[in-house]
């Protein structure tokens, strides 16, 4: 039997909070890409979608996904509209590499971390498109 998804409410300015996470997490792992560090670049930027997702998902549904599998915010995005459908579209690309990047001994080459960081910055660019529409 499938593990209850376990979510938490978020209301706009939380929202706005994981926005601002998710560009600061962003403008780490470009920083981090820029010097060579494929590793610390991966991990920041899937950091950054995570937050970007959570921002998506408080957003447009007003709910997070909480808990230790990050797989379930995957489901949840879905029910956030076109928005949460293209993120959720690319995170799970991205999640895989998580585990790897955080807990394994292996290398991170360049274009994967070039690639990470690539699609959190346009995960990011929807979550700030979607906090500007809701702010007016």
């Amino acid at each position: 039997m499938p593990r209850q998804m376990r979510t938490r409410s978020v209301n706009p300015a939380q929202a706005r909070g994981y926005v601002a996470k998710a560009k600061e997490y962003l403008a780490a792992a470009s920083n981090e890409l820029e010097a060579g560090r494929s590793i610390a670049a991966t991990s920041l930027a899937i950091h950054a979608a995570i937050n970007a997702s959570d921002a998506v998902t408080g957003l447009r549904i007003g709910r997070r996904a909480v808990g230790p599998d990050h797989n379930q915010v995957l489901a949840l995005l879905k029910e956030a509209g076109k928005d949460g459908a293209e993120v959720e579209r690319n995170l799970g690309r991205l999640l895989p590499l998580k585990t790897k990047t955080e807990y394994e001994p292996d290398d991170i080459p360049a274009s994967d971390a070039a690639r990470a960081v690539e699609r959190a910055t346009r995960w990011v660019a929807v979550a700030i498109r979607l906090a500007a529409e809701t702010a007016t």
